[in-house]
C-alpha cells in the first residue's frame, strides 16, 4: 500500500477508549491525531497517561470506544477482523521492549517470520531478510540464533523484522527500555536511518534522551494530548 498524496498515514479523529461497564474509565478521551509520512514521532508521558493505549489503537490491536481510526483514509473500524489484520500486516512494523524473537529460529528466520504470508518464494524471503538484516548492520549474523546474540543485537534483529515488509508507519515501544546506554544509542541511529518521505516512525517512551531525537513531541497526560511540538532533534 502505498499513501496517497497529502493524506495522513494514519489519524485518529475524536477518539476515546473507555472501560468498564457499571464504572467507567476512560484511557482515552476524545484525542485527534494525524501522523504523516516523513514524521519521526515520539509519544511521551507518564505512566497511566494513556500511551499504551494509544499504541494500542495506532498499532490496529484495538478499537476504539468512539472516534474513527483511517489508516491511508481507510476506516479502520469498518473492516472484519481479517481485514484489519491484513491492513496491520501490510502497513505497519511493530518493534517492542521485549524482542519477541522465536528462540529456534535464526536471526534470518525470525525476519522471515514476517513475509510468511505474503505469496513470496522462498528466495524472496531470504533477500528481504537478508537486506533487512544488512540495513541493521547484522549482515554477518544472519545465522545465530537469539541466544547468540546480544540484546542489542536482538533489537536490531526485532526492527529488521518490523522493516522487512516495507510499512508506512513503524510503531516502537519503549524500543531501548532493555538496552545499556551504548546499545540504546545504537538502535536510535538506526531508527533515524530508517526515516524517509514514505514511512513514519512513531517511538512510545518515558525515556527524554529517546524523545530527544524525535522532531516531533506529542505529550500525554491524563489520556489526553497536551501538547504536539516541532522541535530540532538533540
Amino acid at each position: 500500500m502505498s499513501p496517497v498524496q497529502g493524506q495522513p498515514l494514519l489519524e485518529l479523529d475524536r477518539v476515546s477508549r473507555a472501560y468498564g461497564e457499571e464504572v467507567v474509565v476512560y484511557a482515552l478521551r476524545e484525542v485527534s491525531l494525524a501522523i504523516r509520512a516523513g514524521d519521526f514521532m515520539a509519544i511521551i508521558g507518564p505512566s497511566g497517561s494513556g500511551k499504551s493505549t494509544m499504541l494500542g489503537l495506532l498499532g490496529v490491536l484495538d478499537l476504539p470506544s468512539d472516534g474513527v481510526i483511517r489508516i491511508d483514509g481507510v476506516d479502520v473500524g469498518g473492516l472484519d477482523d481479517a481485514g484489519r489484520s491484513k491492513m496491520r500486516g501490510e502497513s505497519i512494523g511493530f518493534v517492542f521492549q521485549q524482542f519477541h524473537l522465536i528462540p529456534h529460529l535464526s536471526a534470518q528466520g525470525n525476519v522471515e517470520t514476517a513475509l510468511l504470508y505474503r505469496n513470496l518464494s522462498r528466495k524472496e524471503r531470504t533477500d528481504r531478510a537478508r537486506a533487512a538484516l544488512e540495513r541493521v548492520g547484522l549482515g554477518a549474523r544472519t545465522d545465530h540464533r537469539p541466544v547468540q546474540m546480544s540484546g542489542g543485537e536482538q533489537q536490531r534483529v526485532a526492527i529488521a523484522r518490523a522493516i522487512v515488509t516495507d510499512p508506512l508507519l513503524v510503531l516502537a515501544d519503549e524500543p531501548t527500555g532493555a538496552l545499556d546506554t551504548t546499545n540504546a544509542a545504537k538502535v536510535m541511529e538506526i531508527f533515524e536511518s530508517l526515516r524517509s518521505p514514505e514511512r513514519a516512525i512513531v517511538m512510545v517512551t518515558h525515556d527524554l534522551a529517546v524523545a530527544d531525537h524525535a522532531e516531533r513531541r506529542v505529550s500525554m497526560l491524563d489520556g489526553r494530548i497536551v501538547a504536539d511540538d516541532i522541535r530540532l532533534p538533540a
